[in-house]
């Protein structure tokens, strides 16, 4: 089994900044591509943003220049740095991992994992 564990959620006003994590851990031979989802209340849930293995990041366009993206392999962890917080920006954040995992006969397989979500609520 994978575990996809968040932190970093929390109460923010307008303009403040946050930082979330997301660790993976379990039976992992690998990680491709992490990313950050987020869902607000009535609406789909929706890309923030997601990084390559090699740190290649792309970004939904209203998150461009105010969050960033960052892993660290050794750690199997995924982080974003979220900046000039917007009440828009409210929503529960999902970790997301493409995690490569090793069957008992030896072939690999991804799996798509999903962490619990970590809840980003800004006051204005």
């Amino acid at each position: 089994q994978v575990q996809l564990v968040e932190s970093g959620g929390g109460l923010v006003q307008a303009g403040g900044s946050l930082e979330l994590s997301c660790a993976a851990s379990g039976s992992i031979f690998s990680i491709n591509a992490m990313g950050w989802y987020r869902q607000a209340p009535g609406k789909q849930r929706e890309l923030v943003a997601s990084i390559t293995s090699g740190g290649n990041t792309n970004y939904a366009d209203s998150m461009k220049g105010r969050f960033s993206i960052s892993r660290d392999n050794a750690k199997n962890t995924v982080y974003l740095q979220m900046n000039s917080l917007k009440p828009e920006d409210t929503a529960v954040y999902y970790c997301n991992a493409d995690v490569r995992r090793r069957t008992p006969g030896g072939s690999l397989y991804s799996e798509d994992c999903w962490g619990q979500g970590t809840q980003v609520t800004v006051s204005s």
